[in-house]
């Protein structure tokens, strides 16, 4: 157990007794003189004695009964050595005075502390040790010690408690980064995956698509290696990438394929991140229908409330598309991990629609919509 720091308690308790007894015993009324000084001296020595006894009697009992169920020992040890003591103490000091100086009379029984109950004075003394003056004032320090020790463990309770708190949310961001960089590493092969399988379609079916498709992925690639490393990016560069993505779609679905951007032009520099207009382009790709006659039709907007919606018509291959739940997954978990509103999903049968809170920045904007189709 760690020991309080007492230095001012101890300073100032012994200046306000030492005070008491000065004005109690009228040394101030009475001529300067080596006898005054003598039983001054015997006054400040028995007063920080009789402290710095009792002081070590409370430390050494509390470093030895240290648990709750030692408390009843503690207290009874406590008080028989620390009542015993400042008798002792009390009464090497009336001796001191008796022995130095002359005039000084002795001890006698009425001078004594005693308790009157009822009619009936009480008195506790024993070869001459007032016993019952001992243990009141052995009580008067335990308490105020006990007080102390209460509050400094309160204080290194609240310490501790703020530490641990601290620890679990360093814990905390650590794991949600942690969990972030997962999902990154998951979307780029993904993404690659899917890619060089449209790539190696195309090798097959039309050459010079082909080298133009490599083009247009390399550009993209390229987007996605820069924004590997950026939690967020901003929305006028997610849209950059998004035209790069979807000219690599159509150069494959042909006219089976639109894409319209609805996009307030002050919303540029909100963030959202990266790939997510990408993973929710494939997933409505994936999972519909996309042919000439029968085209899949794609929107990206935003609304006066700041938020931006990624709607289709839904058109469901009559065969299920395996899917492991990659992309939404991972758009809802990376809100989630840092701190935003979750994206709500809307499928009413005919369309599917998913609506991302952007995240803006410190500076307010105003809202002029303005669509742009591409």
């Amino acid at each position: 157990m760690k020991q309080v720091n007492d230095k001012w308690l101890r300073i100032f308790c012994i200046s306000f007794l030492l005070g008491v007894s000065l004005i109690s015993n009228r040394y101030f009324k009475q001529p300067f003189s080596g006898e005054t000084v003598l039983r001054l001296l015997i006054t400040v020595s028995s007063i920080t004695l009789i402290w710095h006894a009792n002081r070590f009697i409370v430390f050494f009992f509390r470093q030895k009964f240290t648990t709750r169920a030692q408390l009843i020992q503690r207290i009874l040890a406590s008080f028989l050595t620390g009542t015993l003591v400042t008798a002792i103490l009390n009464w090497a000091t009336t001796a001191a005075r008796r022995l130095l100086v002359d005039d000084l009379p002795t001890q006698s029984a009425s001078m004594r502390a005693s308790l009157t109950i009822n009619h009936i004075e009480i008195r506790l003394s024993l070869f001459q040790l007032d016993l019952l003056q001992a243990l009141m004032n052995f009580t008067l320090f335990f308490i105020l010690y006990e007080t102390l020790f209460l509050i400094n463990e309160s204080n290194l309770y609240r310490k501790r408690l703020r530490k641990v708190e601290k620890e679990k949310e360093d814990l905390r961001v650590a794991n949600l980064n942690s969990q972030l960089n997962a999902l990154k590493q998951q979307v780029n092969p993904h993404f690659l995956f899917n890619s060089l399988n449209t790539l190696g379609v195309l090798i097959d079916d039309d050459p010079r698509q082909a080298s133009l498709f490599l083009d247009e992925l390399s550009s993209v690639y390229r987007y996605l290696l820069r924004s590997n490393d950026d939690n967020l990016t901003s929305l006028d560069k997610e849209l950059e990438f998004i035209r790069s993505y979807y000219h690599l779609l159509k150069t494959r679905h042909g006219r089976g394929l639109n894409l319209t951007v609805q996009i307030g032009e002050s919303y540029g520099q909100y963030q959202i991140p990266p790939l997510t207009l990408q993973l929710l382009v494939e997933n409505a790709v994936k999972h519909n229908i996309v042919l000439p006659d029968r085209p899949l039709n794609i929107e990206i907007a935003t609304d006066s409330a700041g938020f931006l919606t990624v709607r289709n018509n839904l058109q469901r291959k009559s065969v299920r598309v395996a899917s492991n739940g990659v992309g939404l997954s991972n758009i809802l978990t990376q809100y989630r991990v840092m701190g935003q509103p979750t994206p709500t999903i809307l499928d009413n049968g005919r369309e599917f629609s998913v609506t991302l809170p952007l995240i803006r920045e410190l500076t307010s904007v105003a809202l002029n919509d303005s669509a742009t189709p591409v």
